[in-house]
């Protein structure tokens, strides 16, 4: 195994460098991965530390020949002031969508919620301070939302946009924003757990949209998280009817390199970390066909939380309680969610397994007959009879193309099984 000697040196061009210029370690899975440099802890500096939410920048990868600076927010239990002296937090990295930025409100929630908090920007931005409401002292919702309002950094990196995305491929590796959003949360959470109120043996991540695109490439390189959270997200969006597939094939002879280095699908054969795949029925963004082709690459702890026609934005993506409580099971021994076992179709029912903490409240089986976009079908529910420890559906209609069964426990907390398929015009 090739080893690097990776020298840390003070806030100067010449650390940047030293540290940026170590060469790729063979051994990473998926080229052209750093792994092992990203794992190092990246120098920072603190911009402002006067309210309970904080802001810094930390070093990033180069771009176009020069060092970089990401923003983030970081905030946890001990800057609310909510916390007693020398009190240790697990910690949790949050990745924006397309077009979005770090979020206050976001890290704040999680800092309620008993986590050092980190929020970086992956567009090469800073967004406006913190604005907190005078009366509650929470921030105020969708302060960061107007682009119009964001900085550039006078060492930022490249930009979230299509061509950043997709057209890069094939030039120099730091002009491809992929490379740079990986590197940027792996950097952010190498810096997370050298944190002294940070414990580093419990930390997760999740993102939404392209923040769960770039959480599924994460989860596949990094090993040291205990829980990831993709929202939306997921691979083969070469695949099926996502609407980043046009873009994908406009590449032509470049297509299959883009597929092999930067498509999740390429990647989650690699994923240890336990994942739980959160997404909608109706995504136009990622269907799911290439949700379920997702879902069957991962090799180790896998759990799904289908919604039908949940709605897409930052909000919808951060609002679902399983994704706190599957975090919790892992970083803070919270009960798990919900676990689908053995699904059995018979000849004229459907019989589930299962495994949970606390009694169930309800099971729906789900499904569509409707042929058409996937993001414009009409789905159906059946409630299921639900035994001690197994599951009684009825099988849906001759006519259903794809189905799938949805558990919800005493905490309102839902799990649903892999998502089934049958008929030509269903198959993922």
């Amino acid at each position: 195994m090739k080893t690097t000697l990776i020298v840390v040196m003070k806030w100067s061009m010449l650390g940047w460098m030293l540290l940026l210029a170590t060469p790729v370690d063979a051994a990473d899975p998926g080229k052209p991965w750093k792994v092992a440099a990203w794992r190092q802890v990246p120098a920072m500096r603190w911009l402002d530390q006067s309210g309970p939410i904080h802001s810094l920048l930390y070093q990033g990868e180069m771009y176009r020949g020069q060092p970089t600076e990401t923003f983030a927010f970081y905030a946890s239990p001990a800057t609310l002031g909510e916390a007693e002296a020398d009190a240790k937090f697990p910690g949790v990295v949050l990745i924006h969508g397309g077009g979005g930025t770090a979020f206050a409100e976001w890290v704040w929630l999680w800092a309620k919620r008993g986590y050092a908090a980190i929020a970086m920007d992956l567009s090469g931005h800073r967004p406006v301070d913190p604005i907190y409401d005078p009366t509650t002292g929470a921030p105020v919702l969708n302060q960061a939302v107007k682009r119009e309002l964001r900085t550039k950094l006078d060492r930022g990196g490249p930009d979230q946009g299509h061509s950043e995305k997709f057209d890069s491929i094939g030039s120099d590796l730091s002009e491809q924003w992929p490379f740079h959003a990986v590197a940027n949360v792996m950097l952010a959470h190498s810096l997370l757990r050298d944190f002294p109120e940070v414990d580093a043996r419990r930390t997760a991540v999740t993102g939404i949209s392209w923040g769960g695109y770039t959480t599924c490439l994460v989860a596949s390189l990094d090993d040291r998280f205990q829980a990831a959270v993709p929202v939306y997200g997921c691979g083969f969006l070469h695949a099926g009817e996502s609407v980043q597939k046009p873009s994908i094939d406009r590449l032509a002879e470049r297509r299959q390199d883009w597929i092999d280095t930067y498509d999740p699908g390429s990647l989650l054969i690699h994923c240890r970390v336990p994942i739980l795949f959160v997404n909608g029925t109706n995504d136009v963004h990622y269907p799911l066909d290439s949700y379920q082709k997702s879902f069957d690459a991962v090799p180790g702890s896998k759990h799904m939380r289908i919604e039908v026609k949940m709605g897409h934005s930052h909000p919808a993506g951060w609002a679902p309680r399983e994704i706190g409580l599957f975090i919790d099971s892992y970083c803070r021994q919270g009960m798990p969610l919900p676990e689908p076992g053995t699904l059995t179709v018979l000849q004229d029912k459907i019989v589930l397994a299962y495994r949970g903490s606390l009694p169930l409240k309800s099971a729906m089986l789900h499904y569509t007959t409707d042929d058409g976009l996937r993001s414009a079908r009409s789905w159906q529910a059946m409630p299921c009879r639900i035994d001690a420890d197994q599951i009684l559906a009825p099988k849906p209609p001759a006519e259903a193309n794809t189905w799938f069964i949805s558990l919800t426990d005493e905490r309102d907390a839902m799990s649903t099984t892999p998502v089934q398929f049958r008929g030509p015009s269903a198959s993922p």
